[in-house]
């Protein structure tokens, strides 16, 4: 028993950290889609309110890439989820490789040939699509790495439930869910802090830098669970 739950406090821990790391690169890569492309690539609540502003604007430019952006992602989703599914799928690190094959496969071909705006936030809507099926979830806690709505949702009812109750039990989970979900918080806001100076350096090539950091991240994900 001592075992198990030894096993289970560290499979936690390490859903943790993953989490915060795949939130990072999300921030970083929703900042860049935003400065780039003036469009989120993994806040669709955002996309969604625009989609159904442009309606009603004239604004067709607006409303083809909020489309094209929500298309991508639920694409993106539904295959990741399909993936995890998949009881032939043993690789743990498939979906890590296809997420960072995309990234760089894009930054590629757009280093030579110069993607339109449409076709990159549909492939980079694709990837932050898959990349949101990595972790859904740390312990009993649900959570998500490319958006911060239903984090800052959770955070605000998990601290509540921390001031309200006397419940030892249920205090003790809710101020371990609500750091969960802080920690992931502030990972995502790094990131999209940290996007706008890198993007003035590596310029086409910034995607490359979450791609590099995913195979690292997938590497150890599989020694962690080979150990296990």
């Amino acid at each position: 028993m001592e075992a198990q739950s030894y096993v289970s406090i560290r499979q936690i821990r390490n859903q943790e950290k993953l989490a915060i790391f795949l939130a990072l690169i999300a921030g970083y890569i929703d900042a860049t889609g935003l400065i780039k492309w003036k469009t989120y690539v993994s806040f669709m609540s955002g996309n969604t309110t625009q989609l159904g502003a442009a309606f009603f604007s004239d604004k067709f430019g607006t409303v083809i890439t909020s489309f094209t952006v929500i298309a991508g992602f639920f694409i993106g989703i539904y295959a990741g989820t399909c993936l995890s599914l998949w009881k032939q799928n043993k690789n743990p690190i498939l979906i890590f490789c296809l997420v960072s094959g995309n990234l760089i496969f894009y930054s590629i071909i757009d280093y030579f040939y110069n993607i339109n705006s449409v076709l990159s936030i549909s492939i980079v809507g694709f990837a932050m699509g898959l990349m949101n099926t990595i972790v859904t979830s740390v312990g009993n806690q649900k959570v998500n790495t490319d958006f911060v709505t239903g984090t800052l949702n959770n955070l605000a009812r998990n601290t509540a439930m921390l001031t309200m109750t006397k419940d030892k039990a249920e205090k003790k989970a809710s101020r371990s869910n609500a750091i969960h979900l802080l920690l992931l918080w502030i990972g995502f806001f790094s990131g999209a802090f940290a996007a706008p100076f890198l993007l003035d350096d590596l310029g086409k090539w910034t995607l490359i830098l979450p791609a590099l950091l995913l195979i690292i991240c997938g590497l150890y994900i599989s020694k962690f669970n080979s150990k296990n």
